[in-house]
């Protein structure tokens, strides 16, 4: 059984989609998957680089295609009210509710990812929305109403914080510098567009045992100041 990592931080409408169309590639594999938050900000941060949705004109663009693989793919995705928006409280969420290992199970991320992208240009980070997507999920979990207090330790859960910290450090270890990310022994596929090359992957195809996967990058010719 191959084991494989799927990064993701739902502030992307790209990871929205991938992790969606995650089934299709990976059908009639035997793959286990693990689902790792991890905060898009810090990779960008680290890397000295703007999100799509900072550069006016990339963002227009990128609503634009995400509309058309949404619609293509059959997905439901619609823009909340603002973007980019604060995801960290949704990221912790999902971490809270985990198992503490850093990861989170596919049931939470879709809900979270539909909090996010299939509620009808809503904010994301509105508290109120939050607040009343962790009592739901957490009574889900528990099978009891969950109480106000409980929703509030939940959203203010001290090991999520630290998980989705170390979760970071861990992503720029991998060498990760975006979202969505598929890891699969070390090697990272990026994209949604990178779904059919992990799929590749997985099946044994033997490209990736030539010089186009396995040979350096080229050395840069020109630096920008």
């Amino acid at each position: 059984m191959h084991q494989l990592d799927f990064w993701f931080d739902v502030i992307s409408p790209y990871a929205h989609l991938a992790f969606h169309r995650l089934p299709v590639a990976l059908q009639g594999l035997s793959v286990s998957v693990r689902y790792k938050p991890v905060l898009f900000a810090g990779l960008l941060k680290h890397h000295g680089q703007l999100g799509p949705a900072e550069i006016a004109p990339k963002k227009q663009w990128t609503f634009r295609q995400v509309g058309w693989h949404a619609r293509e793919l059959g997905i439901s995705c619609q823009a909340p009210a603002e973007h980019p928006f604060n995801p960290l409280p949704l990221l912790r969420l999902l971490l809270a509710l985990g198992p503490g290992d850093g990861t989170c199970n596919r049931y939470h991320c879709e809900q979270v990812f539909a909090h996010v992208w299939q509620s009808s240009g809503q904010g994301a980070s509105e508290p109120v929305r939050i607040q009343t997507l962790a009592q739901r999920l957490l009574s889900e979990q528990t099978g009891d109403t969950a109480t106000p207090d409980a929703v509030h330790a939940l959203l203010n859960h001290a090991q999520a914080k630290a998980q989705l910290q170390a979760n970071g450090e861990e992503a720029l270890k991998l060498g990760l510098f975006g979202v969505p990310s598929a890891v699969h022994e070390g090697q990272v596929f990026w994209g949604l567009d990178a779904l059919p090359l992990l799929r590749a992957r997985l099946i044994g195809d033997p490209w990736f045992s030539s010089p186009a996967w396995t040979a350096a990058a080229p050395s840069a010719g020109v630096r920008r100041k």
